[in-house]
């Protein structure tokens, strides 16, 4: 899958002006295509290919080297840091920020000891991305929604977060299933949630076996219950 969009400045030679060279890394369609066109407002930003899971992240970003990929934690056939860890074993050059929807102190500090220069929550994309992106460019990090230059310093912020501050337990459950479960607690049928979602029901099927396992569950009103009892998802 590859697709070019660019907004960069040329010269009077057609030649492009300090390109940042990137690609889009995500499951949903509907999220690259977004991010996609933020990027195009942006002078000097090329989305030179894009990629649908995380085996086709690590092809397109091995195959196009580019100056920054922005890789979904949570992707089908292999997950986001996993898909990192191959890239970086083989193109350390490439710079990675994280999309995600939530992570964990525990998950920033894996991610950043792994080789992610930036960590950004898809909520927070229309006013982060493009200043993230140039952070991360010029050799800074991107963390907890500002440009970091310190990483060794952050680092010891985060540990230090993480040992007073108890993460919540989650039984394993990656962040899709926590928000499939959240559906499931809101009454959504899996048709329901694979059309929220942008996916197909078999997936949603694979995510519900996922998590009936690591909850130890066997009907979607167990699980509703357990993940109420348990605090798993937000109060409806």
């Amino acid at each position: 899958m590859s697709s070019v969009l660019t907004s960069a400045k040329t010269d009077v030679n057609g030649n492009a002006i300090g390109t940042i060279r990137l690609i889009v890394a995500d499951d949903h369609p509907v999220v690259r295509f977004g991010v996609k066109n933020m990027l195009l407002q942006e002078p000097n930003f090329e989305v030179i290919s894009e990629a649908g899971d995380g085996d086709e992240a690590i092809t397109q970003a091995l195959e196009h080297e580019p100056d920054i990929l922005l890789l979904d934690v949570q992707m089908p056939r292999l997950p986001g840091l996993e898909a990192m860890r191959a890239i970086m074993s083989k193109s350390p050059r490439v710079k990675i920020i994280l999309l995600t929807s939530t992570i964990t102190t525990q998950q920033i500090i894996e991610a950043l000891q792994i080789g992610a220069r930036g960590i950004v929550l898809k909520d927070s994309v229309a006013g982060d991305l493009a200043e993230s992106i140039r952070a991360v460019y010029s050799g800074d990090y991107w963390i907890g929604g500002e440009r970091v230059m310190n990483l060794l310093q952050a680092l010891h912020g985060l540990m230090q977060k993480a040992a007073t501050l108890p993460e919540k337990k989650t039984y394993g459950l990656t962040p899709r299933e926590l928000e499939v479960v959240q559906s499931i607690v809101e009454g959504c049928s899996n048709k329901d949630i694979a059309k929220q979602f942008n996916i197909s029901e078999e997936t949603v099927k694979r995510h519900l076996s996922n998590t009936f396992d690591k909850t130890g569950v066997s009907t979607r009103l167990e699980l509703a219950l357990f993940a109420i009892s348990h605090k798993l998802v937000d109060p409806i």
